[in-house]
C-alpha cells in the first residue's frame, strides 16, 4: 500500500473506468498538462470494444476532477497513481501517458517495475523539453480573460472567453484544448487547472527525475512525425532507460496524437498489445 508521499501529500485521483469484457491486463490511460481524463474518452470506448480489456482514463493532480496540491513532481504524481491502483485492485497494468502523463508513466514503470506490464509513451521523451515549449504563455493568457455577467450559459461564457483568447492563441486546436478546462462554479465560471502550481512548478515539470535504473518491459515511443517532442538526439536517453522500447512516428500527426489521428492512434496501440 502506499503511505505517503515525502514532498507532500497524497491526492485522491478522479478517473472512469470502463470494464472489458476479459481478464486481461487493464489499460490505463495520463493525460498531458492541461488536459483531462475526458481527452480519451472515446479512444478508451473504442478500446474497450476492440480488446474486450477494461480501461482507466485518470485526472491527475490539479488537472480535471482531482484534488489540487501546490507540489507536482513526478514522483508525487506516480505515487498518486500507484494509491490508486492499489484502490482498484490492479496488480498490475499497461500505462498509456500522453506528455506530462509519459513522464508520470515513465517515472512509475522506472520506479516499480513490477506495476507495468507494458508501457506506451505518447510525443515526448525522458530527456527535458525544450525551453521554448508555450505553457507560461497559455497560462498567462488563461489568466488575462474575463468572464463578464452573471447567469450565464455555458456557450455564452465559452464564447466569451474564446474570443479574448484569440489575441494571444491563434491555434483553433489549442483554444479548443485550453476551453475544456472552464466550468462553472457556484455562479462565476473558473479554470479547474490549478495554474498556479503549474506556473511554480514549470521548470520541474519539462524536466524528468535522474535514474540509473532501465525498464525492461515491452515499450513503445508513440509520436506525432509532425512533432519535435521525439527526435534522434533522445534516442539513446530512451535507448538507456528503456532498453526493449522501439520508437514510432504516425504520419501527419503533431503533439496531440491521439485527437488529430485517433484510428491509427488506436491502430498502434492494438498492435502493441500483441507483440510479446
Amino acid at each position: 500500500m502506499v503511505s505517503g508521499v515525502a514532498n507532500g501529500r497524497l491526492v485522491d485521483l478522479a478517473y472512469n473506468l470502463m470494464n472489458g469484457r476479459n481478464s486481461k491486463t487493464p489499460l490505463v490511460f495520463l493525460h498531458g498538462l492541461f488536459g483531462s481524463q475526458s481527452n480519451f474518452y472515446s479512444i478508451a470506448k473504442s478500446l474497450v470494444q476492440r480488446t474486450g480489456r477494461t480501461v482507466v482514463t485518470v485526472d491527475s493532480r490539479n488537472h480535471g476532477n482531482s484534488g489540487h496540491s501546490p507540489v507536482m513532481t513526478y514522483e508525487a504524481m506516480s505515487l498518486d497513481l500507484r494509491n490508486m491502483l492499489d484502490k482498484l485492485n490492479f496488480p498490475e497494468c499497461i500505462l498509456i501517458g500522453h506528455s506530462m502523463g509519459g513522464k508520470i508513466a515513465m517515472t512509475t514503470a522506472l520506479q516499480r517495475p513490477g506495476l507495468v506490464k507494458k508501457l506506451v509513451v505518447v510525443d515526448i521523451s525522458p530527456n527535458r523539453t525544450d525551453s521554448h515549449n508555450p505553457v507560461l504563455y497559455y497560462i498567462a493568457a488563461m489568466k488575462a480573460v474575463t468572464v463578464e455577467g452573471s447567469d450565464l450559459s455555458r456557450s455564452t461564457a465559452r464564447n466569451q472567453v474564446e474570443q479574448q483568447l484569440q489575441l494571444y492563441i491563434k491555434n483553433a486546436r489549442t483554444r479548443s484544448f485550453i476551453l475544456s478546462n472552464l466550468v462553472e462554479c457556484n455562479g462565476r465560471y473558473v479554470w479547474r487547472i490549478n495554474l498556479e502550481a503549474i506556473k511554480n512548478n514549470i521548470d520541474y515539470l519539462l524536466g524528468f527525475p535522474e535514474f540509473n535504473t532501465s525498464f525492461s518491459a515491452p515499450t513503445v515511443f508513440l509520436g506525432g512525425a509532425n512533432s519535435l517532442y521525439i527526435g534522434s538526439k533522445d534516442y539513446p536517453e530512451i535507448k538507456r532507460l528503456f532498453p526493449n522500447s522501439i520508437i514510432q512516428h504516425i504520419p501527419e500527426a503533431g503533439h496531440w496524437v491521439h485527437a488529430e489521428k485517433p484510428r491509427d492512434f488506436i491502430n498502434a496501440i492494438c498492435a502493441f498489445l500483441e507483440t510479446r
